[in-house]
């Protein structure tokens, strides 16, 4: 019996790392087993920084907040706490937010705290 090794699956498995190898420099983009390499770590990286990428977006929300609250006298860490107290529950994107292009309405928000 002839020795069946189903190209079109093969082909197919190559064509793909291929097209996700696409754009990278040297041997990277046309050498399977390299692009197949650089495929794998890539995919790694982009795995982990899907993660990374919510605690850097926090960290900036938290300084343009803080930022926000010191023109008025306050803290970061004074103003989350009064807003706890108050029951106020607006989450850090929307603080920054508010800070960065609603001027008047997150001076709103620190008087609400404030009293």
């Amino acid at each position: 019996m002839p020795r069946s090794v189903n190209a079109v699956a093969s082909r197919e498995r190559r064509k793909k790392i291929l097209k996700r190898a696409k754009g990278q420099f040297g041997r990277r983009k046309n050498v399977l087993t390299v692009a197949k390499n650089s495929v794998e770590k890539g995919l790694t990286y982009a795995y982990r920084d899907r993660r990374t990428k919510k605690r850097n977006f926090r960290a900036l929300w938290i300084t343009r907040i803080n930022a926000g609250v010191r023109l008025y006298g306050m803290s970061y860490s004074v103003f989350i706490s009064k807003l706890i107290g108050k029951n106020i529950t607006l989450n850090r994107k929307t603080l920054a937010d508010l800070a960065m292009n609603h001027p008047d309405a997150f001076k709103a928000v620190v008087d609400a705290v404030k009293d």
